[in-house]
């Protein structure tokens, strides 16, 4: 092994926030240099089963106050660096932190929570005050019966104690420490530092012996009876996990659990029970996690808006803290927790990175000490804490190593220098650190398969007292371990671990001496190593371990532990036997599809790396898989009758698979022009479609050929110009034919003429616009709740809307589920056996969300709710075939999630809305009672004056009802403008109501109707100014000033040829009154108006060049918003505006 060092490295550390300080730069990972030459091992058979120790706590480790011999530092031992370890230490007269001192009614409110951290091990640095109480506390508590009778026996005794000594709390004496401040030095409240060293409150949620924190046990999660699942949507399984950060194992004997991250939650899965718990409670996904020494507590964070930190109880599932807004920029980049579990470290994830130390145990959310990170160390993305004291921490970039030291003054930090020039050697990207188990040194690993060695280094001149931590921590060697780059460094017992990109396990000792490796494996590069809780036990007979490299080759007596890949492997490796068990391999690239079986518990999952696994979804066993190597799986589909499952590749191939073997039925077909994204069976199995990225549907049907059933292509045409949202096979009713639809980005649904299609002639039937502005996204057959057969879709402005399956009219508008994206995929449930035919259900999928709707669709929002599901995006939906399950699938977070619908609950949150029109009345600003439903009752009365004639002099009938001819009007006076096609799509909602049912037309509305109808059709958000910026950015042009403007007689031109055109009159009299010169507003009766005077009058109020903030003040009339709130979308509904006019 070669050894490359350098005792004199020229360059000098940076401290603190300390300006000018440069990051070294990046330097390729490959050198020349001597291969390190292994000795061959013998290579055991792996079995398939094992069994684990069980875990026990890790016992306090004392600070060494001398230097060790067997220091790895070139430099020798001098009495300054004595004087700077010992300088370390606290005073013997520092009370024990964490212990509540007092009366007895007091110390009955401690936290249940910081009564078990006490059994965990006390700060090595504090000497306990009263010997009464810790005398007696166990160290290690061993099983759950032991732990709760340890923590009854401490309360006992302490009342006892409170009893003989009742006295008041005495004063908290600290030793001073002599460490050099920096500048620009930690932040810390006064309040922060009067309660460093202050005893934890009390929480009153968790009572000792009720608390199911005080009485969990180790395995409670899996133990317990299942809960009754009161959500309407529960998540019950995740597929997948989060590669990219660690597998950790909490059991390792008869349960072997393990911890890892999908998405937004944290699973704890029992591998031998197939059992998962979720530790729900992030709103974005998951950035990273910890774990306790003892495996009792985990703490994860996440990335984004409303980002949190939580610890939780690891036995029972139960969030104990959480920090709100510790990183409000961007959430948290990294976290560990130290050895005695009672601090917390984060780094966050912004650009200037922003460190801070928590103590998670007290009930104050801001942290102790925080301090900020010039960008120009690099994003550091890896922090841990020194076992032996948890003052001590090392964090690193991929370029710059950082060391902190926290104290009474504050947190410090030193960023030692280090490139390749320091020991004129390639040093590569560090990828983790570790402090020495058994002296003051750190490590770091590289990606040149280097270790570096950090040490004090203290020149002779300096005066000892500033010979400290961590402002003298020096690179003193750079170790060639091997060839290839280093992924993980950790230590474990009396072992330093190294894993590399090539799935190799390397130990070495103290002195960093090859002891072992394991490069048998054939894995990819390792993400993470975490060892069994367990030590190995003791055993007469240790010939089943492997030997050591060693001259005197002793067993190799090393702890069991867990791997896992970047390529989404986990694995555990048993030591006694050398056993290694695959316990998971999932996708490691995107999964977008997925599709259930339509009679069977089977779902299909196919992702981006080719990879096609069948599960069986009940019993949450994997069943059989296939591996694609030509391309991508971008979507799947069972035929009706579950014979056959298909799958869409990205390189436009479509493959015809048996659904139980996954062998190809057929030949595949390449037909398709882009990536394949939709396939959609017909309901008698004969025909399947397929739609690609390049705006193309494509038809296949199968054939009696040669006496055999076969799949042949019968055409395809390129029907739309824009992305294909959805494509479905129906019924015609009349034949019993199938119907083929498609829905696009371009407004258009196409359909197919199947019937006078032939080969390579794929007909079309009809062409229909079904929006005007909108942008339609998904579409489904409506249930047949009444004679008329009806297609449901949904749009990009939050409606639904329900058209005529045979003439595609628009039958109805309806207000749509608003959970902050809209609709991006709907799927009808099917319908249970025992379920009322008239109580139907619709799954659907937001951005982020999935959620569940309750038909029929009637705008009431208490109908729907939904659940975050996947917060980096969800891209598809799937029903189990009986409608008990929903799946999503991830996208790019490589997850699926199945969640269980309970549809109970779901109906019991459509009662607590109201009946009838009392969620309608909600949706009005101010409600039935409020100012604006007092104004709509007023135009109601108004538009029955009017249909009547203003000038009338006969006796009045009023009624409960206007005609449907005023409905555009009262829309209006109510702040709502609909476009000619709208007040259209409205008339014929109302007036064709009942035809069905009675063959007559609805000629009038009463003022129910009419506030469904406006609620329903109105914009779900009114109208904001980014909306106008963008109508700006399109039809506009730079003016000299660089603002986006429209001339003026463009924009007059526009309106009076472009959409819904104008004429000249009707623009005349809607400039004149938005202007304020049409002293009436809309004048009442039709052909009055004078157009004489208007064009002067519009070039002399309306300049030449027309901004978005001149067309929205002074000409609508509506408030300019904030410069802060335009970004955001704010609304400003119409309503100002006609009050104004008016005026």
């Amino acid at each position: 092994m070669a050894d490359d060092s350098n005792e004199n490295p020229v360059e000098e550390p940076a401290e603190g926030n300390i300006e000018g300080n440069e990051a070294s730069e990046k330097t390729p990972q490959d050198e020349q240099g001597t291969q390190e030459t292994e000795i061959p091992k013998q290579v055991t058979e792996m079995p398939a089963d094992m069994l684990a120790g069980e875990a026990e706590s890790t016992d306090n480790m004392e600070m060494e106050p001398q230097l060790p011999a067997d220091k790895l530092s070139v430099d020798v031992a001098t009495p300054e660096r004595q004087e700077n370890e010992l300088s370390l230490t606290v005073s013997s007269h520092e009370t024990v932190t964490d212990l509540t001192e007092g009366p007895s009614e007091a110390r009955e409110e401690t936290s249940v929570v910081s009564e078990i951290l006490e059994d965990i091990g006390q700060d090595e640095q504090q000497v306990p005050t009263e010997p009464q109480w810790e005398s007696k506390a166990p160290a290690r508590l061993s099983s759950s019966t032991n732990l709760k009778q340890g923590m009854q026996q401490i309360g006992q005794e302490a009342q006892e104690s409170d009893r003989k000594n009742l006295r008041d709390k005495d004063e908290e004496n600290s030793a001073d420490q002599e460490i050099l401040s920096i500048e620009a030095g930690a932040e810390m409240s006064c309040e922060e530092t009067e309660s460093l060293e202050a005893p934890i409150t009390a929480s009153s949620t968790l009572a000792e012996e009720s608390s199911l924190v005080f009485s969990a046990t180790p395995g409670l999660l899996f133990e317990e009876n299942e809960h009754i699942k009161t959500h309407p949507i529960s998540l019950s399984w995740a597929f997948g996990y989060n590669s990219s950060l660690p597998v950790y194992s909490l059991l390792d004997e008869e349960q072997r659990v393990i911890l890892y991250v999908s998405s937004h939650s944290a699973v704890i899965h029992d591998v031998h029970g197939n059992r998962q718990y979720h530790l729900q409670g992030h709103s974005n996904s998951i950035s990273c996690l910890c774990i306790s020494e003892d495996r009792r507590w985990v703490a994860t964070a996440d990335q984004g808006p409303d980002n949190l930190i939580i610890v939780w109880d690891a036995f029972s599932g139960i969030p104990v803290h959480t920090i709100f807004g510790s990183h409000p920029e961007d959430g948290v980049g990294a976290i560990a927790i130290s050895q005695d579990a009672k601090y917390l470290v984060t780094v966050g994830a912004s650009k200037i990175q922003r460190v801070c130390i928590w103590k998670w145990t007290s009930p104050e959310d801001k942290p102790m000490f925080s301090i900020e990170l010039p960008p120009a160390f690099g994003y550091q993305s890896y922090i841990v804490f020194n076992p032996k004291n948890h003052k001590e921490l090392v964090s690193n970039s991929k370029t710059q190593v950082l060391f902190y030291m926290w104290d009474t003054s504050g947190l410090h930090y030193s960023a030692p220098p280090l490139t390749d020039r320091t020991f004129d050697k390639t040093v590569g990207l560090f990828s983790q650190s570790v402090f020495h188990f058994s002296n003051l040194q750190a490590l770091t690993a590289t990606s040149g398969g280097k270790l570096v060695v950090w040490d004090i280094v203290c020149s002779p001149s300096r005066p000892a007292s500033l010979c400290v931590k961590p402002h003298n921590m020096k690179a003193i060697k750079l170790m060639y371990v091997q060839k290839d780059a280093l992924t993980v460094l950790t230590a474990s017992d009396s072992y330093f671990v190294t894993c590399d990109v090539k799935g190799h396990v390397k130990f070495y000792d103290g002195q960093l001496q090859l002891v072992n490796w394991y490069s048998h494996f054939k894995l990819g590069p390792i993400q993470s190593i975490s060892f069994s809780k367990s030590p190995p036990r003791p055993s007469s007979n240790n010939s089943n371990y492997s030997s050591s490299c060693t001259i005197n080759s002793q067993p190799f007596i090393i702890r069991n532990f867990i791997l896992s890949t970047r390529d989404a492997t986990v694995l555990h490796f048993t030591a006694k036997g050398s056993k290694l068990d695959k316990l998971m391999e999932e996708a490691k690239e995107a999964v977008n599809a997925i599709a259930c079986h339509p009679s069977q518990p089977l779902i299909a999952i196919g992702s981006h790396c080719g990879l096609l696994k069948v599960w069986d979804y009940m019993q949450t066993k994997y069943l059989y898989s296939r591996i694609f190597m030509e391309a991508s799986i971008q979507c799947l589909a069972y035929d009706p009758k579950g014979t056959f499952l298909v799958a869409g590749f990205s390189d436009g191939s479509v493959y015809i698979l048996d659904s139980i073997s996954l062998e190809d039925d057929c030949k595949e077909f390449k037909y398709s022009r882009g990536p394949v994204t939709h396939i959609s069976f017909s309901h008698d199995s004969q025909y399947f479609a397929t739609a690609d990225e390049k705006y193309s549907v494509t038809v296949y049907r199968r054939i009696l050929k040669n006496g055999e059933r076969t799949w042949e292509h019968l055409a395809g045409v390129h029907s739309h110009y824009k992305a294909i949202r959805n494509i479905i096979f129906g019924v015609d009713l009349d034949s019993d034919q199938p119907r083929l639809l498609s829905l696009g980005e371009d407004r258009l649904l196409v359909e197919y003429d199947l019937g006078s299609s032939s080969k390579d002639n794929l007909a079309i039937l009809r062409r229909d616009r079904i929006e005007q502005s909108a942008v339609p996204l998904c579409l489904a057959w409506y249930p047949p709740f009444t004679p008329e057969a009806f297609i449901l879709t949904a749009n990009n402005k939050y409606k639904m809307k329900l058209y005529n399956a045979t003439t595609k009219m628009c039958r109805k508008s309806l207000l749509g589920p608003t959970y902050g994206s809209p609709l991006e995929k709907i799927q009808i449930l099917p319908a249970a056996n025992s379920q009322d035919p008239q109580k139907r259900y619709l799954a659907y999928i937001t951005k982020d969300k999935v959620g569940l709707q309750i038909l029929p669709i009637d705008g009431n929002p208490h109908k729907s709710l939904a659940f975050i599901c996947h917060p980096g995006g969800v891209s598809n939906l799937a029903s189990s075939y009986d409608g008990c399950h929903v799946f999503t699938a991830g996208g790019n977070d490589r997850i699926v999630m199945k969640w269980e619908l309970n549809i109970n609950a779901l109906e019991a949150t459509v009662s607590l809305g109201g009946e009838d029109l009392i969620p309608f009345y909600n949706l009005l600003d101010g409600g039935r009672d409020g100012e604006f439903f007092r104004e709509l009752e007023d135009y109601f009365y108004y538009a029955q004056l009017r249909s009547q004639g203003i000038d009338a002099m006969e006796t009045r009938q009023v009624s409960t009802h206007i005609p449907l001819e005023e409905v555009p009007f009262v829309m209006r006076a109510m702040g709502f403008y609909p476009s000619e096609e709208k007040i259209e799509d409205m008339i014929n909602e109302v007036k064709f109501s009942e035809y069905v049912d009675t063959g007559k037309q609805v000629t009038n509305i009463n003022l129910g109707d009419f506030i469904k109808l406006y609620i329903n059709h109105r914009p779900a958000f009114g109208l904001s100014m980014k909306e106008i910026q963008n109508a700006f950015q399109v039809l506009g042009y730079s003016s000299k000033n660089g603002e986006i403007v429209i001339n003026r007689g463009d924009l007059l031109e526009q309106l009076q040829c472009r959409g819904e055109h104008m004429t000249e009159e009707e623009l005349a009299e809607c400039l004149t009154t938005l202007l304020g010169r049409n002293p009436e507003g809309e004048i009442s009766e039709q052909g009055t108006y004078d157009p004489s005077g208007a064009a002067a009058l519009i070039e002399e109020e309306i300049p030449e060049e027309i901004t978005a903030e001149i067309f929205t003040a002074d000409i609508l009339g509506l408030p300019i918003p904030e410069p802060d709130n335009t970004e955001t979308g704010k609304n400003y509904e119409l309503p100002n505006r006609i009050g104004s006019a008016e005026s």
